[in-house]
């Protein structure tokens, strides 16, 4: 007795396909390179992470002096954006908008919801994400645009 997925297999009349966009490290270390170009640029010591749509770790910088703490707080920033699918500054109006989350979102570890983290979509699907932090609220939001900016370029550089 076969099963039907072994006979579906075998069929050579049925084919599977599954492709799945993903970011890699090549990437994510693009990613973050950008976001601490900028920062350097601007004197601004930061520490920049890339995470997958999972929230798995794919690239991570941190500048010089940077504050040990920024660390942490990029990783969540990276991996809230990616998470939600929206940009972490965002949380300031919805919070707004509905402030009884505020208290069962603040018991959740790791979740930022201050500005920094702005997820890489790309069709509609959420690929992952950039978390930046140790500048004020604007710079980190600046130095993850940088990042995204040049996620742009490659897929622009690679598309011509």
């Amino acid at each position: 007795m076969s099963s039907d997925i072994t006979d579906c297999i075998a069929d050579p009349d049925i084919s599977v396909s599954v492709e799945e966009q993903v970011l890699n490290w090549r990437v994510a270390s693009q990613m973050v390179l950008a976001a601490c170009e900028y920062a350097s640029q601007h004197n601004l010591r930061i520490c920049a992470w890339v995470v997958d749509r999972h929230g798995n770790p794919l690239a991570m910088q941190r500048i010089n002096q940077a504050p040990v703490y920024c660390t942490d707080i990029a990783q969540g920033k990276a991996r809230t954006a990616a998470s939600f699918g929206f940009a972490t500054i965002l949380w300031q109006s919805r919070l707004q908008e509905k402030p009884h989350l505020l208290s069962s979102l603040s018991q959740q570890p790791g979740l930022i919801t201050f500005g920094g983290g702005i997820p890489v979509v790309l069709d509609g699907i959420v690929l992952g994400a950039i978390g930046v932090s140790g500048a004020s609220e604007q710079q980190d939001c600046d130095c993850a645009q940088a990042g995204i900016d040049a996620l742009t370029s490659l897929i622009n550089i690679n598309t011509n």
